[in-house]
């Protein structure tokens, strides 16, 4: 390994570690930062410093390297250098490994910061969809109001995640199966309302929610003929409202 991307909160401690792994000191290598990373607030909104270091080779150990590669290409036939897609396969995973990697290193930052020690993520992948499952015995600090800070800290995951790979693959985080919970009260919650539209003949409104929340509820009454659902306003202030139909 001649060159590694590595990430950490600061560039220093990012070239540092970059050093470390390939072995080898400063004046051996070509630094080059890719983003200065920021600190944010409260560990919210912060971003990972991001730099390519790469080994400097000299002309006599390039042609040391070269030439056994070209022998080698002699002797073997089509179906060893023919071009094969399997190597592209290989290639995408490989980006979406370390994209996968530099995620969780990026929550393991957060959750420091959020003074949560004992944070463990384990991961699952189907498709596309990379499922981080995040326990913690502070898992309040970090699901948040309603959910508020989880969400916050997926979207942050996603955009790192996209930092880092080629290949389209979507982030999902959850701590302690609130999502499967928190779907589960806004269904109820959802009948609840609906009814209480139908019965009071005025419309209900919803406090400000995500757009994967109101979803959940126009899907959820998306089977009743008695209401009709809709959103209102922008976000981050948008809400849904229940309307009877009369």
């Amino acid at each position: 390994m001649n060159q590694i991307t590595q990430t950490a909160p600061t560039k220093e401690e990012a070239i540092t570690v970059a050093l470390q792994k390939l072995g080898v000191s400063k004046q051996e290598v070509t630094i080059t930062v890719l983003d200065e990373g920021k600190k944010g607030f409260l560990g919210f909104g912060a971003k990972p410093a991001v730099v390519q270091v790469t080994v400097r080779i000299n002309e006599e150990k390039v042609e040391e390297v070269h030439q056994p590669e070209v022998e080698t290409l002699e002797v073997k036939d089509e179906t060893e250098i023919s071009p094969s897609t399997s190597n592209e396969v290989d290639n995408l995973e490989g980006t979406n490994h370390l994209a996968i990697e530099e995620t969780i290193n990026y929550i393991n930052e957060i959750a420091k910061e959020m003074k949560i020690d004992d944070l463990e993520i384990n991961q699952t992948k189907e498709g596309k969809f990379v499922y981080l499952q995040l326990n913690s015995k502070k898992a309040a600090l970090l699901i948040g109001k309603r959910g508020q800070t989880l969400n916050a800290l997926e979207s942050l995951a996603q955009l790192v995640a996209n930092k880092f790979s080629n290949s389209f693959i979507i982030i999902k985080l959850d701590v302690g199966n609130y999502r499967e919970k928190r779907q589960e009260s806004l269904e109820q919650l959802a009948e609840r309302m609906a009814d209480k539209a139908v019965r009071t003949g005025n419309k209900v409104e919803f406090e400000p929610m995500t757009s994967f929340e109101r979803k959940i509820i126009h899907n959820a009454l998306s089977v009743r003929v008695d209401i009709e659902t809709y959103s209102v306003g922008t976000d981050p202030n948008r809400y849904l409202v229940i309307e009877p139909i009369k």
